[in-house]
């Protein structure tokens, strides 16, 4: 029974009705060594390795923009990371007064929502830019579905909201573009997405 009492309660009754399911905290452990998002290499001995060469080409970069005056200690954080972003992916403009492209709003929104949550800016820069290239690659073709799905969703959870706002029209007017394309990032102040405490 020992072995019973440490396991869901579910693989318990699903093996008692006849059921054969796969062990959760095994499954969890498996998901747990994939990396998602391809930012580390799956093998650990290579990983401070790695981090070594992305510090070091971050650094390139880097000293790259700042030979061409592309940047200076003025610029800001973000705009860096965007900079070495497009100068990586040989789109990098021939002067940093050049208007931004909608997805460098993007970018930027996104990096500054990172830069909030990771001290690092060499671990930032690299979290920004896998984070928009999964997104620019894997998930771009879902963005169309994803109001279909939020009015769905907002229907389970409080269709009297969803019903107020059809009546006003203002579901039509919600900035969806924005909301999925930046992933939320920079569409919320962050006060509002803290955790508050109970009274």
């Amino acid at each position: 029974m020992t072995d019973d009492s440490q396991r869901n309660f579910r693989s318990v009754y699903y093996e008692k009705v006849g059921f054969r399911g796969v062990e959760e905290k095994k499954s969890l452990e498996i998901l747990l060594k994939d990396d998602r998002l391809g930012i580390l290499p799956p093998h650990h001995e290579s990983h401070a390795r790695v981090m070594a060469y992305r510090k070091e080409q971050y650094s390139d970069v880097l000293h790259a923009l700042d030979v061409i005056r592309f940047v200076s200690d003025a610029t800001p954080q973000v705009e860096v990371f965007l900079y070495m972003h497009r100068l990586e992916s040989g789109k990098l403009p021939r002067s940093p007064s050049f208007p931004l492209e909608p997805e460098d709003e993007v970018f930027l929104a996104i990096a500054k929502a990172m830069e909030e949550m990771v001290e690092d800016s060499v671990d930032c820069y690299w979290i920004t830019r896998c984070f928009v290239n999964q997104l620019d690659s894997k998930y771009r073709d879902f963005l169309p579905q994803l109001p279909k799905a939020f009015e769905q969703y907002l229907n389970l959870e409080d269709s009297r909201l969803l019903s107020h706002l059809k009546a006003c029209s203002a579901v039509s007017r919600l900035p969806y573009d924005l909301w999925f394309k930046r992933c939320f990032a920079g569409c919320l102040p962050e006060p509002s997405l803290q955790r508050q405490g109970l009274g």
